[in-house]
């Protein structure tokens, strides 16, 4: 009877410690957070299928990826008429943006990925296939007679005759060439490491660039071309500053680039994230950027398939569970999420900041237990 009781506790134990296991927020309260926030968005779809403007061809594809990410069909009349815009947005050059635009890499990249979420039935296709091109003809490589050693090398600006790489629209490209089914073999995206890795502050065989050795905390920041830029600043020593959102942007775009956590670069990222977790705000950049830094630290963490952070002080984090709960806790009551504290980037529109925060939270989706 002794040992039964005990066999009986140990398996009370393994199994309760399966359920400590298991990542991220209470499934009820994130179906409610994400049905307030659909119904929200539904309800702010301009008549002619976009959100916000009438050419905010970037925004509109944000949230059409957002809802369908967070379970609205494909067949749902807001989705049907969103895409029908989308595909309306299609230029004969594979751009996807409106004639007017200034930032026709980034809306590509965006639309093509909300094009492939649709793109069950290969419909898209084809509009898929011409945007790839398009964003491929726009990276900085020896088609532009820019060589290996040049900074600016494998990165990507806004658009054809941008004169300046930088990573957000790196990572953009990347993601969407991953979305179209690209490996991490694929040259344009081994490109696009040599110049992810020049943005990261580590002095490395990968990075000699003249701001590597300035700060060197393994941290990202927006450009290493053209004499370099950070919106977080400078040190005193000229050093550009790293900061939350580009740092798991790099992060992500390594993984994609099929680096491993056995890699300096990798250990260097995750060892600046340990030092300065939080959910509370972009680190270096305070309130500024701080829903694209919430999609982008879920994504992230989500493909470095980690469920826990272990902050500098030892302490571990269920990262799923504290982003979800904040981000529940920030809901305004109309379903949406703003940005109250700062209009930079266009957060203070409810629109983009709902779709970031449902991109967000899809990656904050519960994890099962590992099977025995």
């Amino acid at each position: 009877m002794c040992c039964f009781l005990r066999l009986m506790l140990l398996g009370f134990v393994c199994w309760n410690s399966s359920l400590v296991l298991a990542a991220g927020p209470a499934p009820a309260k994130l179906k409610a957070s994400r049905e307030k926030a659909i119904t929200f968005l539904k309800n702010s779809q301009n008549e002619d299928g976009t959100w916000t403007f009438n050419e905010a061809a970037g925004i509109s594809a944000l949230v059409t990826s957002a809802l369908i990410e967070s379970g609205v069909p494909v067949t749902d009349p807001t989705i049907e008429k969103a895409l029908k815009k989308l595909v309306s947005f299609c230029q004969e050059d594979g751009r996807i943006c409106s004639a007017r635009s200034q930032h026709s890499g980034y809306e590509t990249a965006v639309a093509l990925m909300a094009l492939q979420d649709a793109n069950q039935s290969g419909k898209y296709t084809p509009q898929i296939k011409k945007a790839e091109t398009f964003l491929r003809g726009l990276q900085f490589d020896e088609s532009k007679d820019v060589k290996p050693s040049d900074l600016e090398y494998g990165g990507v600006g806004y658009g054809p005759g941008k004169s300046r790489p930088d990573l957000s629209n790196t990572v953009f490209m990347i993601e969407a060439l991953k979305a179209a089914g690209a490996k991490s073999d694929d040259p344009a995206i081994q490109k696009a490491l040599t110049f992810v890795s020049r943005c990261q502050n580590l002095e490395s065989e990968y990075n000699t660039s003249p701001a590597a050795a300035k700060v060197n905390d393994g941290g990202f920041y927006y450009n290493v071309s053209a004499g370099g830029a950070s919106p977080a600043g400078k040190t005193k020593e000229q050093g550009l500053r790293s900061y939350g959102s580009m740092t798991y942007a790099g992060l992500k775009s390594m993984i994609y680039a099929g680096l491993t956590p056995k890699d300096p670069r990798v250990k260097a990222a995750i060892d600046w994230i340990q030092k300065n977790y939080t959910v509370e705000n972009n680190p270096g950049m305070g309130d500024n950027g701080l829903y694209y830094y919430y999609q982008l630290f879920s994504k992230a963490l989500a493909t470095l398939n980690e469920a826990q952070v272990k902050d500098s002080q030892g302490e571990e984090h269920d990262w799923r569970k504290e982003l979800a709960d904040h981000l529940f806790s920030l809901q305004q009551k109309n379903g949406s999420w703003v940005n109250s504290k700062s209009n930079r980037w266009f957060e203070g529109d409810p629109n983009l900041v709902t779709a970031y925060t449902l991109l967000a939270l899809k990656h904050c989706e519960p994890t099962k237990p590992a099977a025995d």
